[in-house]
């Protein structure tokens, strides 16, 4: 059976999409959370199924300390490297090494569980390689199984931690775009041990609808959790100089999340609040089509946070595509893999909200605008359809467990 964890589980959109493909190919697997989701994006009974099914390895409970201090006993060698390692490894700081070696020892409880359920354990992958590859790399270690990852963005950037020790342990690396190949082979990363894994969407639940002309005005839709990676800041401003062109436009930003209070208060500022309206809610999944055709373009101005969090491949984007939306975001990390600036959609630098505005104006133009969504469409179906697109870690799961 084949093993993953992750930080929240079933609240990660993209982990629920993965695992229902998983499912579907007839691979056997157990789904872990570090914690249990405070909210999930997925109203499906899949979703729900998933959730109920996931066990969480916080909090710790008292048995676990019984296990921790026998984990010499029951892991010997296996529990012996794995401390070295801890200790001594290659480590990006002292707070790094303290981190690990806690994270060994929350390992030690997760993986002497898993052995007392009878369960087998035949390979873990971690979605996402900080705090939750961490337990999944020294559980695996005690354990004397494969281990293998997928990294996304915050988690090897803002969150790094013994990158480079997890590379080196790891059996296969998913890179969810060519710009982690090239991030993963600078890091020491073996070519043999790279796997291009797209972030792909099933494509069945994203379909073109009519939309309103753009002669009708720029209906310009955005969402996202509301946080400075998302370069939402960057949207409203661009808004700000459509208007001050005398652009009509409405502009609908879906989402929540901490910085909610300062766009707001952004959005009043500009005196944008007759043509800026943000939501406050998350968009659930099966609700994307329909938040997407209310709309005539698709904006995501994506930027490097100050906190060095950064979107790898933004799923939404996809969606928005799928959906028959012309695209914009910004060229950053995997992005150019989806948008082709001037073929699938547009791109502009981060942080340019004079850039934004001159690509959004572009699509006033009807004719381009259709011919970038329809572009953008078919090859989001030919590079992004989610089976397609996960096929390489299937192949890989079906090695191991054959």
């Amino acid at each position: 059976m084949i093993h993953y964890i992750s930080a929240t589980g079933p609240g990660d959109a993209w982990v629920v999409n993965e695992l229902e493909i998983v499912d579907r190919a007839g691979i056997p697997f157990q789904l872990h959370a570090l914690r249990a989701p405070r909210s999930t994006y997925h109203a499906s009974a899949w979703g729900q199924k998933l959730a109920s099914l996931t066990t969480a390895v916080y909090p710790l409970k008292g048995a676990d300390v019984w296990r921790i201090v026998s984990a010499p006993f029951r892991f010997h060698r296996h529990f012996c490297s794995a401390l070295i390692n801890a200790i001594f490894g290659e480590r990006e700081n002292l707070r790094n090494r303290i981190v690990c070696l806690l994270h060994l020892f929350v390992a030690c409880a997760w993986a002497t569980r898993l052995r007392q359920s009878g369960v087998k354990v035949s390979h873990i992958h971690s979605q996402w390689i900080h705090a939750p590859g961490s337990v999944g790399f020294y559980g695996a270690w005690l354990l004397n199984v494969s281990f293998s990852f997928t990294g996304h963005a915050a988690d090897i950037y803002r969150e790094r931690v013994a990158l480079k020790d997890k590379i080196r342990r790891a059996k296969f690396i998913g890179c969810i775009s060519t710009y982690h190949e090239r991030f993963f082979l600078d890091l020491g990363a073996r070519p043999e041990q790279l796997r291009l894994v797209y972030c792909g969407i099933d494509v069945t639940k994203f379909f073109p609808k009519p939309l309103a002309p753009v002669s009708q005005g720029l209906k310009i839709r955005s969402s996202g959790r509301l946080v400075e990676k998302k370069g939402f800041e960057y949207l409203i401003d661009s808004c700000q100089i459509l208007r001050q062109r005398g652009i009509p436009f409405e502009c609908v930003l879906a989402g929540s999340g901490p910085l909610e209070q300062e766009l707001r208060q952004r959005v009043d500022q500009l005196k944008l609040n007759d043509c800026v309206k943000l939501t406050g809610t998350a968009v659930k999944q099966e609700d994307i089509p329909e938040f997407m055709h209310s709309g005539n373009v698709y904006c995501l101005p994506c930027v490097w946070a100050r906190d060095n969090d950064v979107d790898g491949l933004p799923q939404m984007l996809m969606e928005a595509m799928a959906c028959g939306l012309p695209a914009i975001s910004t060229r950053l990390v995997g992005i150019p893999d989806l948008i082709i600036d001037g073929q699938t959609g547009l791109l502009v630098e981060p942080r340019q909200a004079e850039q934004l505005a001159d690509a959004l104006m572009k699509f006033q133009d009807q004719s381009y605008a259709d011919k970038l969504a329809e572009n953008g469409r078919q090859h989001v179906l030919a590079k992004f359809e989610i089976e397609a697109a996960l096929q390489p870690l299937l192949n890989e799961y079906r090695r191991i467990l054959a």
